[in-house]
């Protein structure tokens, strides 16, 4: 099979749309002999762009809530307005603040044997640099990226997803309102298109979607040495503490669990609850999901799963569970709507880790709960299994929370929260292992979008050429005698 039937197998829609009127070649060729005229861009430069990027927002912003609305087939705007304006708007506050100081020299220390000197680190664009975009947070996975490739100094090319026609359309735009395509431009197209894009020679390529899309794209990359940013998913478990309240543990989770019906990278993707509060903590979350969500407002005022695909692909891992002796649990008293992709959250107790609802990320409102005896027992599984994105303790106990700090491996922890230290701005976001490679979010954002260059400087005194040859002089037994010999 091609890696362009790969990449088609994986990312395929109903209906391919191939909207780019422009070759990609001939983009990347234009926003490079952009950059070469201005490898550099001033503070000043930057700042403006930022500033016009967050005018364009407000200005579209409610084009945007309806397009992600029809994008979904229904998307509460609360949730649109939290998970893509909000923290598109906010990215950009926290980095005008700061920018400044991030691209400030950074002082580094010389050692005696080289002064007198001074060293430093330069943040140095990178050039042109690539974004693929995903369909669940379309506006702030790629504004996100943007953000920090523009902070940088860069130009951007973004593939955007063929799920989010509508959305793609106000981005495409938005951004034209303030970019030209020689510093920004919008790819759209279907799974050849992405692969091509992934095989351009950018100076840096972040990818933002699945374990499994994420190895070809980074294949992709390998033959120009792209460097590369994966920010990838996985099964990212909350552990409940045996002394934790439940009503306060389900408060803590669900909203992680239930906004954007579960299509969220980091959301909990499965519980850990001690064996014998297992029952109570199914009757916790029932009641505070369906104060969540009132049965009277109907599933037409419900987040859909984005597709029938995708919705097919959770249905299945449904199926198989149940049929494999796993008890499904729908919550509320709305029931699953095929024609409209809706699915209330639900359950499943007893899963067996064979079944594909344990062994897939499940991205989407399908929640397992697993009970355990000890504590060890979850540390050990969760070690055997690949490292998830997020990981989520809820526990009021310090050597509770600190043990799987310590023992655990994860690419983001929440204590008594989950999913929501994503838009902690100051936070670097990323994965480890197959959760993805590489972060970004803040002062690392830029630091990803940018090369650090290391400058020695040396004025008019120059005493290092008394370490020249020849040797066997007597500075030289002397720097060996103080600098390499036994201590």
């Amino acid at each position: 099979m091609s890696n362009a039937e790969q990449f088609s197998d994986l990312m395929v829609t109903e209906q391919v749309i191939t909207k780019s009127t422009d070759d990609m070649t001939t983009l990347f060729d234009a926003q490079k002999r952009a950059f070469n005229q201005d490898r550099f861009p001033a503070y000043e430069s930057r700042i403006a762009d930022l500033k016009l990027l967050k005018g364009a927002i407000h200005n579209k912003k409610e084009k945007l809530l309806t397009a992600l609305e029809q994008d979904f087939g229904y998307r509460n705007h609360n949730e649109s307005i939290l998970g893509d304006i909000f923290s598109s708007l906010s990215t950009i506050d926290y980095t005008i603040k700061h920018l400044r100081g991030w691209m400030k020299p950074q002082k580094r220390r010389v050692g005696i044997v080289f002064q007198p000197a001074k060293a430093e680190i330069h943040y140095q664009p990178l050039g042109v640099v690539g974004i693929i975009a995903p369909w669940n947070y379309p506006v702030f996975l790629t504004i996100g990226p943007l953000v920090a490739a523009v902070a940088a100094g860069n130009r951007a090319m973004i593939k955007v997803s063929e799920f989010t026609p509508a959305t793609n359309a106000v981005l495409v735009e938005m951004l034209g309102s303030v970019f030209s395509n020689d510093k920004v431009c919008v790819v759209q197209g279907d799974a050849n298109i992405a692969k091509s894009f992934s095989e351009l020679p950018f100076d840096h390529l972040l990818f933002t979607g699945s374990t499994q899309v994420g190895r070809h794209v980074m294949l992709a990359a390998a033959d120009n040495l792209v460097p590369i940013t994966l920010e990838l998913g996985g099964k990212s478990p909350v552990i409940i503490d045996n002394d934790m309240p439940l009503n306060e543990a389900v408060k803590r989770f669900i909203y992680g669990k239930t906004m954007n019906a579960g299509q969220t990278c980091v959301s909990p993707d499965y519980i850990y609850c001690p064996q014998n509060r297992v029952d109570a903590l199914v009757a916790e979350i029932s009641l505070r999901y369906e104060s969540m969500y009132p049965s009277e407002l109907g599933n037409d005022k419900r987040t859909r799963v984005i597709n029938p695909k995708q919705f097919q692909r959770l249905l299945g891992y449904l199926e198989e569970a149940a049929n494999q002796g796993a008890t499904v649990m729908h919550l509320g008293r709305l029931n699953i709507q095929q024609d409209g992709c809706f699915m209330p959250l639900t359950l499943v107790l007893g899963a067996k880790p064979s079944m594909k609802v344990m062994q897939e990320e499940i991205f989407g409102p399908i929640l397992p709960i697993l009970g355990y005896e000890d504590v060890q027992s979850v540390i050990d599984s969760i070690n055997s299994n690949p490292r998830p994105l997020g990981l989520y303790v809820l526990s009021f106990n310090k050597n509770f929370q600190h043990r799987f700090l310590r023992e655990t491996h994860a690419g983001g922890v929440c204590i008594n929260d989950a999913a929501f230290h994503v838009v902690v701005d100051d936070l670097p976001f990323g994965g480890v292992g197959d959760s993805g490679i590489g972060s970004y979010h803040g002062v690392e954002g830029f630091r990803t979008f940018s090369h650090s260059k290391s400058v020695l400087v040396r004025g008019k005194l120059f005493f290092s050429d008394m370490l020249f040859p020849p040797y066997g002089k007597k500075v030289h037994h002397l720097f060996y005698k103080f600098f390499v010999g036994d201590k």
